[in-house]
């Protein structure tokens, strides 16, 4: 048997498609259909990475259901949206457009939604596929994969949304570079890797949702199914980019107010998330043709109206800027 490569003295990698595959259909068995096209058997730190589409698929969540009906429904919160893009954060905690709800690869007129629990997915396919294949000796690995953008780069690259069998992050913190210095935060997305890697061989059209990754280090495989790729979620808490700039912008202008559907349909919306913080016993306002009317509230002093009026009139500046409306200019206090 050879040695195991170290993960800093990496091997070179094999990535094969799995083809053939047949459409999957609603109560299919993966392994069965993967088993069934492989080219060899799977060996030890095999891994299998299958994409979320074929995973739900299997699954029947394959749905005439109306888009964006099932959007609202997989969406924890908006991020951003811009015209009809909305960014959401699913209820599996995974950023993504559209909350990963999919009508490419699919019947004509249907949609496909994620995976309910794709860490459970994998895991089911792994012990499934090492039953199939006892060389394996439990060492594989699978990744269930789905196509996201990314905050800071054009194009979408795939990422792994489900895995089992592998450790999906590998912290480097208190490891020396070869230069003497201790590394601090580096932790690469083992798993996020490999499902991009993937992609490179299965594509987007080709009807190949299955690969086979081979020449991993046998230091990335788990004894069971491991942490999952739910792992690799930033937590609410340490997320630094939770909402979009606008969003951001709303949120704060709006004390706290601004609506989960997190974007802006008409130009009187903006007006309503600076009216958020404004106290309607010292302020009233009114919109005429697109003018803000502002008056004093009865009974409110002098002062009291002043101060709010500069107030409101410093929220909508940072609005307008935000979502380029120009209702700041047009603002004035009567009475």
């Amino acid at each position: 048997m050879n040695a195991a490569p170290d993960p800093d003295d990496p091997a070179p990698l094999e990535i094969v498609p799995v083809r053939g595959m047949p459409e999957v259909r609603p109560g299919d068995d993966l392994a069965e259909l993967i088993s069934a096209r492989l080219d060899g058997p799977l060996g030890a730190y095999d891994v299998v990475v299958v994409t979320s589409k074929a995973v739900s698929k299997a699954a029947g969540l394959v749905t005439t259901t109306d888009r964006e009906a099932l959007v609202d429904d997989s969406t924890e919160r908006v991020v951003a949206r811009r015209g009809a893009t909305r960014i959401v954060r699913t209820k599996h905690g995974l950023t993504m457009a559209a909350a990963g709800v999919d009508a490419s690869n699919t019947d004509q007129g249907t949609a496909v939604t994620l995976p309910t629990d794709p860490d459970a997915d994998a895991a089911v396919l792994r012990t499934a596929l090492t039953r199939r294949y006892p060389r394996t000796t439990g060492r594989l690995g699978v990744v269930v994969t789905d196509t996201a953008g990314r905050a800071w780069r054009i194009g979408q690259a795939d990422m792994a949304i489900g895995c089992a069998g592998l450790w999906p992050l590998r912290s480097y913190a208190g490891v020396r570079d070869p230069h003497g210095n201790e590394l601090q935060v580096t932790a690469p997305a083992i798993a996020d890797e490999i499902a991009a890697a993937a992609d490179l061989v299965t594509g987007k059209v080709a009807r190949l949702p299955v690969a086979v990754v081979r020449g991993l280090s046998p230091a990335y495989f788990c004894d069971d199914a491991g942490p999952g790729a739910a792992a690799l979620i930033r937590d609410e808490q340490g997320d630094l980019f939770g909402l979009g700039a606008n969003e951001a912008v709303r949120q704060a202008v709006g004390a706290g107010t601004a609506r989960p559907r997190g974007f802006v349909a008409l130009d009187d919306d903006v007006i309503a998330v600076a009216l958020g913080a404004t106290d309607d016993t010292v302020l009233r306002v009114a919109v005429d043709g697109g003018r803000v009317v502002i008056t004093p509230a009865d009974g409110a002093s002098r002062e009291a109206t002043l101060v709010a009026f500069g107030a409101l009139r410093e929220r909508l500046r940072i609005l307008d800027r935000a979502y380029g409306t120009d209702h700041a200019a047009g603002a004035s206090l009567d009475g």
